[in-house]
């Protein structure tokens, strides 16, 4: 083993992980402190003030809001939130327009033009939404009454135009919100109230390590007690700067008037498909209720012709 310095290894080794421990020592220090606070023994722990901790309850109670509100007007992502769960009209959608394709191919004159039509986008969509569904309905039921002049065909091909116009309607108040209140709300929690989490993160690093310091300082020997101290001020002034900053992002979100910029957008998209709808529906039930009332007549007239 000539050649080998056993004593020159070990304190080479040595001097790494001091120079390790040295670089980690902050992280190490609040870590330390934090233990002690955790079981109870710790002599030191600034109390941050009433003011900087009611902002953090109101910041946390505005996350809460955005999260809330978030969970439920997602679902106007999702086109088929208010679809009936037990239509099975998938498979006679799909067979219907695999038919009209076979058929449109049997006339292609060409590769190119077959080609066209196979990779060609199905036209009326078939909107996943119950007034698609109810528009659907009625004019299928029209369809089956055969005679298109008859006064009941003729009312479900009203009220088939009518529901298709309503969820056109629907379908644009769910884009309004998606792009206008959804975007922007999920914009705050991604964006704002993260860098409030991280402010207050900084104030949390920087109130451990500066009890850290006064922890170290209490205890320090004779000859550190001076170096001990410049820690301490260090500290007081990194936790000052950190809980100022803290306060100023959190005072700028809880200020700012977006929230309620981004529940008008929400009131404004619902209120314009109500509107739409109660248009579409006040010129549809006269015209309903003429028929009745002409159909009623012809009844009467009937019976008392047949008596």
């Amino acid at each position: 083993m000539s050649g080998f310095d056993f004593n020159k290894s070990f304190q080479s080794i040595q001097g790494s992980v001091s120079g390790f421990g040295a670089q980690f020592s902050p992280f190490a220090k609040r870590t330390q402190q934090l233990f002690q606070e955790a079981i109870g023994n710790a002599e030191e722990k600034t109390q941050l003030p009433e003011e900087y901790l009611e902002l953090e309850r109101r910041v946390d109670a505005l996350k809460t809001v955005h999260q809330k509100l978030l969970s439920v007007t997602s679902q106007y992502e999702n086109e088929s939130y208010d679809y009936p769960p037990n239509l099975r009209e998938s498979f006679v959608d799909l067979s219907k327009t695999i038919q009209e394709k076979v058929t449109t191919l049997s006339q292609a004159q060409s590769a190119s033009e077959a080609q066209a039509i196979l990779t060609k986008s199905t036209p009326n969509k078939e909107h996943k939404t119950l007034n698609h569904a109810l528009s659907r309905a009625s004019a299928s039921g029209a369809q089956a009454l055969g005679d298109s002049s008859e006064p009941l065909a003729v009312g479900l091909q009203k009220v088939a135009a009518a529901e298709a116009k309503i969820g056109d309607a629907r379908l644009s108040q769910d884009a309004l919100i998606s792009s206008k209140f959804n975007s922007a709300f999920s914009a705050t929690l991604n964006t704002s109230l993260k860098i409030a989490s991280k402010a207050r993160k900084n104030v949390h690093n920087a109130r451990l390590t500066l009890d850290a310091a006064k922890s170290a300082a209490r205890n320090a020997k004779p000859e550190r007690q001076v170096a001990a101290r410049v820690e301490v001020e260090q500290a007081e002034d990194e936790f000052v700067a950190a809980t100022e900053e803290a306060v100023s992002v959190m005072k700028n979100i809880l200020d700012t008037p977006e929230p309620l910029r981004n529940l008008s957008d929400l009131v404004a998209a619902q209120l314009a498909f109500h509107k739409a709808s109660v248009e579409v529906l006040n010129q549809l039930l006269p015209e309903i209720d003429e028929l009745q009332s002409e159909q009623e007549s012809k009844y009467r007239e009937g019976r008392e012709a047949s008596s």
